[in-house]
């Protein structure tokens, strides 16, 4: 499979913005939840030469998480409810509702594959504990390569649901000639899916990125890297799941003639950091799952009053 492209900026950048506190008292909350993620989203792409880190993600969850609340704030008043009827049938909140569907797919795809990476990662760490000089962990270490192989398969789909959405939202004009109220309202949505998408893809990303290979002149590579593993600079070459990666090859061979011990000490420790920063992911996706569905919930009764 294709190396996946880094993350794109074709969507429209996320720029601090000044909402109207006097239409909503939550309005000034909301903007600050904005301005914070965007701050996230620049701060990330400029520490990190190999991507995001696994606190960073876990940080822009729960930023996102909190902007869903600042969100179905405002959508709850009776004013903006009102707006949102009226523009145009309707249109902002089936482009809400359409946008949920992504979303909701997306987290929940995402829920899923670290779910199951961390019942590979627990397997592999009772394997390790044991240390047993069968065959046992080695047949670990190759279902956790498959099932990666499945991880880049799974996220090319979702990160391809994500740019389609994302294409729609480019080409989104916003209206000039309204009043305040509406155009705030419009900021606000499109800013918000704007983020979630940033979000959403820096961790798919993280997910998916290149194992490594063992092919020619690929064991020099690892080699050298290895060191790294133990250093300070450990999070700006590689993430915790490369390095879990990484892990596994430099120890590829030697369990059979009794021998890694070092290596599987590598491992341990890296499927330590792998899982820990896998319970992170899960709390703040559990966080923005719940946040999505009562956005949706919410758009669906303003339809259903209306």
């Amino acid at each position: 499979m294709a190396a996946l492209p880094p993350i794109s900026d074709v969507h429209q950048p996320v720029r601090s913005i000044s909402l109207p506190s006097r239409v909503h008292p939550t309005c000034v909350k909301l903007e600050a939840a904005l301005n914070h993620l965007k701050a996230w989203k620049t701060s990330s792409v400029s520490t990190s030469t190999a991507g995001f880190s696994g606190e960073t993600i876990r940080i822009g969850l729960v930023d996102l998480a909190d902007l869903y609340n600042c969100v179905r704030e405002t959508i709850t008043s009776p004013q903006t409810q009102r707006t949102l009827v009226q523009y145009q049938n309707g249109r902002l909140v089936e482009e809400a509702l359409d946008e949920s569907v992504t979303f909701l797919d997306t987290c929940g795809k995402a829920r899923d594959l670290l779910l199951a990476m961390k019942q590979h990662v627990q397997t592999l760490q009772s394997a390790l504990r044991r240390r047993r000089r069968d065959s046992s962990i080695e047949t670990q270490i190759a279902a956790y390569i498959n099932f990666r192989k499945t991880v880049k398969k799974e996220v090319a789909k979702c990160l391809g649901a994500l740019k389609k959405l994302e294409r729609r939202f480019v080409s989104s004009s916003t209206p000039l000639d309204v009043d305040p109220h509406l155009l705030m309202v419009v900021k606000v949505l499109r800013e918000t899916t704007s983020i979630t998408i940033s979000v959403f893809q820096s961790l798919l990303f993280f997910l998916s990125v290149p194992s490594m290979k063992t092919r020619v002149g690929g064991w020099s590579k690892i080699t050298k890297l290895i060191p790294l593993l133990s250093s300070e600079r450990e999070h700006k070459v590689i993430n915790e799941v490369g390095a879990v990666d990484l892990a596994f090859y430099s120890i590829n061979g030697q369990l059979k003639n009794g021998g890694g011990m070092v290596e599987v000490e590598m491992l341990q420790r890296t499927l330590k950091a792998v899982g820990a920063t896998i319970d992170g992911f899960e709390t703040g996706l559990d966080c923005v799952f719940r946040c999505l569905v009562q956005n949706r919930v919410t758009f669906l009764n303003i339809i259903t009053h209306q």
